[in-house]
């Protein structure tokens, strides 16, 4: 039986980018129960309130809900259990260090399979201020604006 080979996304925090300026990403490998796989399998997981912690030198992702298998038994997971993240000891240190600064936090960005593996891309992030939030609507109304422009000008030319 062959494996799943690509990438095939099963959630993602639409939220992140808009609440955090992001300023690092890394791809981590996450340890999960078998029911916790079979659930993901199905497409059912939330990212909205996820983070990562640290804990005895290890890095842990928290708040991320993923529903209990609906034909598990008694063997079923806890939906937001700690999850422990697969990193390299510098990756850890690293993310670790800056996210004790001011401000800083470690965020999961989205969740996806990677040949057949389950992995979360997380990132390091800056909590953005109210002025920082309406600059991005601002901005992304502005390029919707001229994307319209510029396609309706195309469509009058043709």
């Amino acid at each position: 039986m062959p494996k799943d080979t690509g990438r095939k996304l099963i959630a993602s925090n639409k939220k992140a980018r808009y609440e955090y300026l992001i300023e690092d990403t890394v791809e981590a490998g996450l340890v999960l129960t078998g029911t916790e796989v079979k659930s993901l399998r199905q497409g059912r997981a939330s990212l909205v309130d996820g983070y990562a912690t640290s804990y005895g030198g290890e890095l842990y992702l928290e708040g991320v809900h993923i529903p209990e298998y609906s034909q598990g038994t008694w063997t079923n997971h806890a939906a937001r259990r700690r999850r422990k993240l697969l990193l390299h000891r510098e990756e850890i240190d690293k993310l670790v260090s800056k996210a004790e600064q001011a401000g800083h936090t470690i965020i999961p960005l989205s969740l996806y399979f990677k040949d057949g593996r389950a992995k979360v891309e997380i990132a390091l992030a800056k909590g953005k201020k109210l002025h920082d939030k309406r600059q991005t609507l601002r901005e992304r109304q502005d390029r919707r604006e001229a994307d319209r422009a510029m396609s309706a000008h195309l469509k009058r030319r043709r």
